[in-house]
């Protein structure tokens, strides 16, 4: 390589390390805004009529419904298990567990990965609406969201738009012994 290609291959890269130093100017307070006090952050979803959302530690991920291979003697809302990455993984529709009305799945359905004492368990839901943030100023009564089954697990609501949505803990979910015990 010539010394006029190397010079210009270093100004290259100099630009370069402007242009990011420049970009990285330009976020002032990003980390804050992601941290900031009163804002609750987590993945939305629906089941049935309601708009839930659970806190991101609790979804250990997303995925695509698989497969699924019924497990004789399971309650109905146990839909059996999948092999995910060389794992069994116990699926469960959720909705039929929740409201005793199973779930219609179809091509695009999502299963949310929650992490649980002796093992992953995958959870359907209806509809994936991604990350949802809230801040404590949106924060609303539960009551509407919590009712049946879902007073288990909806402590706190909040309204973004038009819509509420209640903060449904995964985590009490994976300690419930009747949510544990799915041999009927």
């Amino acid at each position: 390589m010539s010394e006029a290609a190397r010079q210009g291959a270093g100004d290259a890269f100099a630009l370069l390390l402007d242009y990011e130093r420049r970009s990285l100017a330009h976020a002032p307070g990003l980390p804050e805004q992601l941290e900031a006090p009163g804002l609750w952050r987590g993945v939305g979803y629906r089941i049935g009529a309601r708009r839930l959302a659970s806190e991101f530690d609790a979804v250990v991920e997303i995925l695509p419904l698989p497969q699924i291979t019924p497990v004789p003697g399971a309650q109905a809302w146990m839909l059996g298990v999948a092999n995910v990455r060389g794992n069994l993984l116990p699926i469960v529709d959720l909705k039929q567990f929740l409201e005793g009305e199973r779930t219609v799945l179809h091509e695009g359905q999502r299963m949310l990965v929650v992490r649980q004492p002796g093992g992953d368990v995958a959870v359907t839901i209806d509809e994936l609406f991604g990350q949802r943030s809230f801040h404590e100023a949106n924060e609303v009564p539960a009551q509407a969201l919590a009712q049946g089954r879902y007073a288990h697990f909806v402590e706190r609501a909040f309204r973004l738009g038009e819509h509420e949505w209640g903060i449904f803990s995964l985590d009490r979910l994976a300690r419930t012994p009747e949510f544990r015990q799915a041999a009927a």
